[in-house]
């Protein structure tokens, strides 16, 4: 008897701003997977000439337009940091967008592991329900806050409202079918990590 034929992987990656997710979400890629990162959809929607562009200006006026034409990211984040509204009346405008972009690229692909890079995973009930595991890369609110004020253009009290905005360590590792713990660990062990867990999540992949 010929064995049952094995579909494709969706793995939902999540985690904090700074907690490395998009480290691991890269080796995932160089291991095989097609990454699919809702980050860089939301990007190229609001860069100059991009779909969400009207929708957003329409929803926000134009001062959150950059000089380029393209969406003023930083003004943006600061206003949806600060009022839950504005947020929720961005994340009405990106989300089917994105989801539509996230689905299709999932579509023209047949590689056999599917990976979706999800930073709002934990909050989206839509997004658990599409995927078969959810691996979430966690390190402690200290570690973010160093991590993301270590970037450019972002100060100490940007960093607190991006952590304040996101679901919380808990809520993220309450839906986590595999956690890795990125924090004090070299790159070489979050590696081996990785690589662990592609294995075994490849032998446990479902049967058509």
């Amino acid at each position: 008897m010929n064995p049952l034929p094995v579909r494709p992987l969706a793995i939902g990656l999540t985690g904090g701003i700074g907690s490395g997710k998009s480290t691991v979400a890269a080796m995932l890629a160089a291991l095989g997977a097609t990454l699919i990162d809702t980050d860089a959809i939301a990007r190229r929607l609001a860069a100059p000439g991009g779909a969400a562009l009207p929708a957003l200006r329409a929803a926000f006026g134009g001062s959150i337009i950059a000089s380029d034409g393209g969406l003023d990211r930083a003004a943006m984040r600061g206003m949806a940091f600060a009022d839950v509204d504005v947020r929720r009346r961005l994340e009405a405008v990106l989300h089917p967008l994105i989801d539509a972009e996230a689905v299709a690229q999932a579509a023209a692909d047949a590689a056999p592991v599917c990976v979706f890079d999800v930073p709002l995973l934990t909050e989206s009930p839509r997004w658990r329900s599409r995927v078969d595991r959810v691996l979430v890369v966690d390190c402690t609110a200290e570690t973010q806050l160093a991590r993301v004020t270590a970037r450019v253009g972002w100060t100490r009290q940007a960093g607190l409202d991006a952590i304040a905005a996101q679901a919380t360590r808990e809520a993220r590792r309450a839906i986590a079918d595999a956690v890795i713990f990125n924090d004090g660990i070299s790159l070489r062990s979050l590696q081996a990590h990785t690589e662990a867990l592609w294995r075994l999540w490849n032998n446990q992949r479902p049967k058509i």
